[in-house]
């Protein structure tokens, strides 16, 4: 069995026999490995997003959350790749490094074959950037922690004409443009709505205490020469 074939595998072994724990030992004499090799593959799955957890000590071994996992998918080679095109074109945005661990978690249940021809299509697909033009600045990873678990988040931001200031935040969505990402919040130290420009801001920090929950509708508004276009989710 090659080493895609047992990644693959061990997610399913692991899936059947939650919430059980599956020692390294069993795992390593089913599949005729040693101990190390089993431990690089559930590291190399544990990086890849899969949430698999281990338990020191005599009754220990492997678990895998079935909560949060994928069962066996049937995305065809060319769906799998679309949805790496469009999760390719993620990076720079709120939420790219998530976008990276769902496209292992997507391969992750493919069956081998669907999964290596997903690959090698792969393979065939670019993307032509213009080497002079800026790239989009990427959004802070504390900025997308604080809008997801919907935390105050304490900013040293940088103004248009250069003034440095500190202030407690309440993150409300993000609005992005070709070049740039903004933070839409309410600002405790204007106590009113402010829009903030990622590049811009110079540390964040996710302060303890939860943020109100403010709706969208009342603290976003396009610029006149932009349309606002909701994000889909379908």
């Amino acid at each position: 069995m090659n080493r895609t074939d047992r990644l693959y595998a061990l997610v399913e072994e692991l899936r059947a026999a939650a919430p059980r724990r599956v020692s390294a030992r069993e795992l390593a004499a089913r599949y005729e490995v040693s101990l190390r090799t089993i431990e690089r593959d559930i590291a190399a799955l544990q990086q890849a997003g899969v949430p698999i957890f281990a338990d020191v000590g005599r009754n220990g071994g492997y678990t895998l959350d079935r909560s949060r996992t994928l069962p066996p998918l049937n995305f065809t080679p060319a769906e799998a790749v679309a949805i790496a095109i469009m999760l390719g074109r993620a990076d720079g945005t709120p939420f790219s490094r998530s976008a990276r661990t769902a496209l292992h978690k997507i391969l992750s249940v493919m069956s081998a074959a669907d999964g290596e021809s997903a690959r090698e299509l792969a393979g065939r697909i670019g993307f032509l950037t213009d080497p002079d033009s800026d790239r989009p600045s990427s959004v802070p990873a504390v900025l997308e922690q604080a809008m997801a678990a919907r935390r105050v988040v304490r900013l040293t931001y940088v103004d248009k004409d250069g003034a440095e200031t500190e202030r407690d935040v309440e993150p409300v969505a993000f609005n992005g443009t070709t070049h740039n990402w903004y933070l839409i919040a309410w600002c405790r130290l204007r106590r009113d709505s402010r829009v903030f420009r990622v590049d811009r801001v110079r540390r964040a920090c996710l302060l303890e205490e939860t943020a109100p929950d403010r709706q969208v509708q009342d603290h976003c508004a396009a610029p006149p020469d932009h349309v606002l276009r909701p994000l889909e989710f379908i």
